[in-house]
C-alpha cells in the first residue's frame, strides 16, 4: 500500500481544548481504519507542525477521505505527502535515465 506523511497543526479550536487531543487521536484511529488506512506510527512535533504521522492507504482517495472526516471536526488542519520507502526511492532513481 502507498505510505503517506500528514503533517498537522492544531486549529484554534483544537488548542482550546488541547487536553482532548489523546481522545481526538483515539478517534482519529478508529476514523482511519474504517476508512481502509493503516495508522503505522505518530509523533507530536515541534515547530511549524505539531503532529506528524505515517499512514498507509490503498490509495489518493483513501487517505484524502480520511483526512477530510478528521479536518471537518475542526481542531486540526493537515497537509499530506506521498512518500516512498527506500526500495521504491532506489527503483525510481534506477529508472531515470
Amino acid at each position: 500500500m502507498p505510505t503517506y506523511i500528514v503533517l498537522a497543526k492544531w486549529t484554534k479550536e483544537g488548542l482550546e481544548k488541547l487536553k482532548d487531543s489523546p481522545a481526538r487521536l483515539d478517534a482519529g484511529k478508529k476514523a482511519y481504519e474504517a476508512a481502509g488506512v493503516k495508522l503505522k506510527a505518530f509523533y507530536m512535533t515541534m515547530g511549524k507542525y505539531d503532529m506528524l504521522t505515517v499512514a498507509e492507504a490503498p490509495n489518493d482517495a483513501a487517505i484524502a477521505k480520511a483526512n477530510l472526516a478528521l479536518i471537518a471536526k475542526g481542531a486540526i488542519q493537515t497537509e499530506t505527502f506521498p512518500a516512498f520507502t527506500e526500495e521504491e526511492y532506489r527503483k525510481i532513481l534506477s529508472e531515470l535515465p
